[in-house]
């Protein structure tokens, strides 16, 4: 089945760019709306467009130390956060080439369970730790994430996709 979409030569990402983006989703998560139902992980899924766009440049490391940040924010138990970012950095970097082949359509299947399981870690450090049962509807988050994957891509591709020196004349 071939898909039929543009490919563009994307041009190097800027680090500054990845660190910026990277701060902004974790200042939308400080934000007091973080704790509402259906209001997704900004963090998560920063983290997930950069470790399938740039696997070698932001990795397990940096989705720990935002873990570890977003630990302290939130008060709750030292290293829920740090797991789960880690786990969705892991499973992000082993699928990213599966992904990239995916239109955007069919990567919010694959983006979706990543951020279930993101999810998921918390709830169940929070169950054993003691804490009351939050109710199904904690779920909706993530499918909410994944439903803005679409969005979230087109808008941290933008800069890479601009030509340094337009020529009509090339198709490239």
């Amino acid at each position: 089945m071939a898909i039929n979409r543009p490919y563009h030569i994307l041009l190097p990402v800027n680090l500054h760019f990845i660190a910026f983006s990277l701060a902004g989703a974790f200042f939308f998560n400080l934000f007091p709306w973080g704790k509402w139902i259906g209001v997704p992980d900004f963090v998560a899924i920063v983290l997930l467009f950069w470790n399938v766009h740039q696997p070698h440049k932001v990795g397990m490391g940096i989705a720990f130390l935002l873990g570890l940040l977003t630990d302290v924010h939130d008060a709750v138990l030292f290293g829920e956060h740090a797991l789960s970012y880690t786990l969705l950095s892991y499973g992000a970097i082993m699928l990213y080439r599966r992904v990239l082949w995916l239109s955007l359509g069919a990567q919010i299947f694959v983006v979706m369970p990543l951020l279930v399981i993101e999810q998921v870690v918390p709830f169940i450090i929070r169950l054993i730790s003691g804490s009351t049962f939050p109710g199904c509807s904690y779920l909706l988050n993530s499918v909410i994430g994944a439903l803005l994957w679409p969005v979230v891509s087109t808008l941290l591709l933008l800069p890479q996709k601009r030509a340094t020196n337009p020529d009509n004349a090339r198709l490239i």
